[in-house]
Order: structure tokens, then sequence, then C-alpha cells
């Protein structure tokens, strides 16, 4: 992929006229764990120029539709991971830190425990979910998490089928409503 990236440049380049150093792209190595959430949410150090408010209130929602593979953490969860981190390495307080996430879709597998995530995958039995470590560490740190109650009908999860922390909301679109008239941002991405 860095390749194709640094050709697609060097492409532009000699078309263009821009000027372009390869050495400025560092690809996956700029990329370290953070201090907390450990082990999820990799992040760079950017020498940054748009200033981050002392005392900065981050209230944000995020929206995650898709399910990961089997086996593989889903890149949404771990994205809320990489906020805490990033905003904490460059010394934003934990306690002004309040995300929540509001899960839909097929993706709601990924809330679930073991026994729920295996019905929705695999006749595997041996399939694991594997965000329910991200999750715990996620739920531990006070983000909120909710299904939303209309994706959960469609594909039968019962309350007791979640991930502990995760809480059931009437739908998707409520949970963004209720989080808007909190002071929540949605996270366009």
């Amino acid at each position: 992929m860095s390749r194709l990236i640094t050709l697609a440049a060097l492409l532009l380049c000699c078309l263009g006229g821009i000027s372009f150093s390869t050495s400025a792209y560092a690809g996956m190595e700029a990329f370290k764990d953070g201090t907390a959430i450990k082990g999820y949410g990799q992040i760079a150090a950017i020498d940054s120029q748009l200033v981050i408010p002392k005392d900065m209130q981050f209230k944000v929602a995020f929206d995650m539709s898709k399910a990961a593979k089997p086996n593989e953490v889903n890149r949404n969860l771990n994205t809320l991971a990489r906020f805490i981190n990033m905003h904490e390495a460059v010394g934003v307080k934990a306690e002004n830190i309040q995300l929540a996430m509001v899960v839909h879709g097929a993706s709601v597998a990924d809330l679930t425990n073991d026994s729920f995530y295996q019905s929705q995958h695999s006749s595997n039995k041996e399939l694991t979910n594997a965000n329910k470590a991200l999750v715990s560490q996620l739920v531990k740190y006070g983000v909120k998490i909710y299904i939303c109650g209309q994706s959960a009908a469609y594909y039968g999860l019962d309350k007791d089928a979640l991930l502990p922390g995760v809480d059931m909301a009437l739908s998707a679109m409520t949970a963004h409503a209720i989080l808007a008239q909190q002071g929540y941002s949605l996270n366009p991405f």
C-alpha cells in the first residue's frame, strides 16, 4: 500500500510540478501504543498547528454499522481507543474526554457474548469475539456504547447477550438525537 501511495505521489510530482519528499512518509512504524487504552488505538506523534484549547471538553459521538470480519477487532471500536490515546498523549485530561458509540446494523454482533457472536458468524464453537477486551477497556474508561434496539430485534439479539457495559437504545436514531441534545458532536468518520 505504501509503495502505491509513493508511486502515486511521484506521478503527481512529475505531472503537476508538485514537490514531494518520500522520506517524509514514515508509514506504520510511526505509530505506537498509547497509554490510556493499552494494546489498541496506536497513534503517531504530530507537530500540530491546530492548538487544543486548555481544558477543552471533548464530547463526541461515533457511529458503527459495519461488522468486523470474524476474529478481528472492529476498526470503529479501535478508532475510539485511538481518539482517547492521542488526546491524552498531548495532555487532554481523561475527565475532559467523553465518547459514545452508537451501534446498528450487522455490527451489533461485535458487542455480544461469544454465544451470540458465534451464531452470527460461524457454527465453529471455538470462535470468540475479538472485541471483548477492547470493549471492556472502553467501558472502564467511561465510553458509552448503545446498541440500536431495532437492529437488535432484526438480528434476534436480546440485551442479556450484550457485553458488560453495553446498553440497548430504542434505536440508533434515538441514541444520536439524545446524545446531540446532551452536547455530543457527531464524528463524521
